[in-house]
C-alpha cells in the first residue's frame, strides 16, 4: 500500500492569515482510499523551499500532493518548484490555455498576459482541468530507477518505490476539493489498485485522566492494525481506533473487536462513540430516568446553557446564568428547580483566585444532594469547558445510577 504526503503551500498560511482546510480535506479522502498519510507540511511562496520539501517527501512517500501556489501571479510558485523539484523544464500548454481563456471569458473579462502562466506545466505532465476555476492541476508521474548491479527496483512495490507521483492541486478550497474527488482519487485508485479503506471509530470517555485511560489500555495502543489513539479535550478523552481492511464489513469487524476490549476495561467512563456529545447523552439518560432538569451555572460565560439548549429534549426546562456565592449555591440551585419545576437541577460555578481556579458541582435529585469540590490547573480560557464537562459527566452517571 502507498504512503503520502501533504504540502500546503502559501506563506499566508505561515503568516497565520489563513487557516489550512486543505489538508484535512485531503486527508480524510487519503483515509477513505487507505492509503498511509505519513506526514503533512506547510511551506512559504518560495520556489526553492517548495522544491527542497517536495524532494524530501518523494524520498519517503509514493504519493506526495500539494495545494496551493497554481495561481498567475509572481508568489504563484509552485509550477517552477515542482519543475525543479522532478529535474523538467516548464512547458507551454496551447490546449490549456485555451481552456483557461474560455473559463475566464465566462466572467466577462479578457485574459492577462500574466495569467498565461497558468498554461504552464512540467514537461510530461498530466494537465488536469479546472472545471471550477482558472487555476489547472497536474500529476507528474517519476519513472523507476534503473536497476543497479547491487540492487533492483521492481515498479510498484508495495511502498510505491519506483512508481511515485506529484500531484499539484490549486489552493482554493473549492476547487481542490473537486478536482481531488472528481480527477485525482480516480487516479490514485487506478495506478495504485487501491481496495482498501480505513474505518474510524472514536469512544469519548468522561472524568478520568489521559494517564489512567494508558495505564488501562497501553498494550491496545501498540497495535498496528487496529491502532488505538488518545486525544484530549478539557475533561474529555477520545479513544480513537482505526482499522485498515478490504471492504467496510471487514474494517468494522476490526473495530468492533477491539472496541469491545476496551469498553470491558474502561466500563461506564466511556459515555458515547462518534458523533454522540456528552450533553446529548446526559439529556438522554436524564429524560429515560423520568426526570426533567433546570440548571444553573455561575462563572461559566454561557458554556452549560448553551450546550444543552442546542439539544432537541423535553427533559430540559432551562437554567440561569448568574454569580453567586458559594455558600448560596444551593438556596439558588433550589430555586431554579422549583421555578422550572424540574424533577433534578444541576448547578455549577467556577471561581478563579489568583492561579487556583475551583470548581464547585452541586447536583439535587429524588434521592438527595450530590456536591462535589474541584481544582482545575489548566489554562483560564479553558476552566469553563472542563468545568461544563465534569458536571454533565457527574450528572450522567447520577442519571445512569452509576456509582462511583
Amino acid at each position: 500500500m502507498p504512503s503520502a504526503e501533504i504540502i500546503a503551500i502559501g506563506t499566508e498560511l505561515l503568516l497565520g492569515e489563513t487557516a489550512d482546510t486543505n489538508t484535512r480535506f485531503i486527508a480524510r479522502a487519503l483515509r477513505g482510499l487507505g492509503v498511509n498519510l505519513f506526514r503533512a507540511t506547510t511551506v512559504g511562496d518560495n520556489a526553492d523551499r517548495i522544491a527542497l520539501v517536495i524532494r524530501e517527501s518523494m524520498a519517503r512517500s509514493a504519493i506526495v500532493i500539494t495545494t496551493g501556489g497554481l495561481g498567475p501571479t509572481v508568489d504563484d510558485p509552485t509550477r517552477q518548484a515542482v519543475a525543479q523539484a522532478v529535474g523538467a523544464e516548464l512547458v507551454y500548454q496551447p490546449k490549456l490555455w485555451k481552456q483557461i481563456t474560455a473559463r475566464i471569458a465566462r466572467y466577462g473579462r479578457t485574459p492577462t498576459e500574466n495569467q498565461k502562466r497558468q498554461a504552464y506545466i512540467p514537461k510530461g505532465a498530466i494537465a488536469i482541468e479546472n472545471p471550477v476555476g482558472t487555476a489547472p492541476a497536474f500529476i507528474v508521474e517519476i519513472p523507476p530507477s534503473p536497476p543497479t548491479p547491487s540492487r533492483s527496483t521492481p515498479a510498484g512495490l508495495p511502498n510505491g518505490e519506483g512508481n511515485k507521483v506529484v500531484i499539484s492541486l490549486p489552493g482554493v478550497p473549492r476547487e481542490m476539493e473537486t478536482l481531488l474527488t472528481q480527477a485525482v482519487i480516480p487516479y490514485l485508485e487506478k495506478r495504485y489498485n487501491l481496495n482498501e479503506i480505513i474505518r474510524i471509530r472514536t469512544l469519548h470517555t468522561g472524568s478520568i485522566g489521559e494517564a489512567r485511560i494508558d495505564e488501562q489500555i497501553g498494550d491496545l495502543e501498540t497495535l498496528l492494525n487496529p491502532t488505538v489513539g488518545l486525544s484530549a479535550h478539557s475533561g474529555i478523552i477520545d479513544i480513537r481506533i482505526a482499522a485498515k481492511a478490504g471492504n467496510e464489513a471487514e474494517a468494522d469487524q476490526m473495530l468492533s473487536v477491539i472496541e469491545a476490549e476496551t469498553r470491558k476495561r474502561l466500563g461506564t467512563v466511556i459515555y458515547g462513540a462518534d458523533d454522540d456529545t456528552l450533553e446529548a447523552v446526559t439529556l438522554k439518560a436524564v429524560a429515560a430516568r423520568g426526570w426533567t432538569l433546570a440548571c444553573l451555572e455561575s462563572g461559566l460565560d454561557g458554556a452549560l446553557i448553551e450546550r444543552l439548549a442546542r439539544v432537541k429534549n423535553p427533559a430540559y426546562l432551562g437554567g440561569s446564568r448568574i454569580e453567586v456565592r458559594l455558600d448560596t449555591l444551593e438556596k439558588a440551585l433550589e430555586e431554579v428547580r422549583h421555578g422550572n419545576q424540574s424533577s433534578v437541577a444541576l448547578g455549577i460555578a467556577l471561581s478563579i483566585a489568583e492561579e487556583q481556579q475551583a470548581v464547585t458541582i452541586l447536583i439535587l435529585t429524588p434521592q438527595g444532594k450530590d456536591e462535589r469540590h474541584l481544582t482545575y490547573g489548566g489554562h483560564p480560557s479553558n476552566a469553563p469547558r472542563w468545568a461544563t464537562n465534569m458536571g454533565l459527566d457527574n450528572l450522567r452517571r447520577r442519571a445512569q445510577g452509576i456509582s462511583d
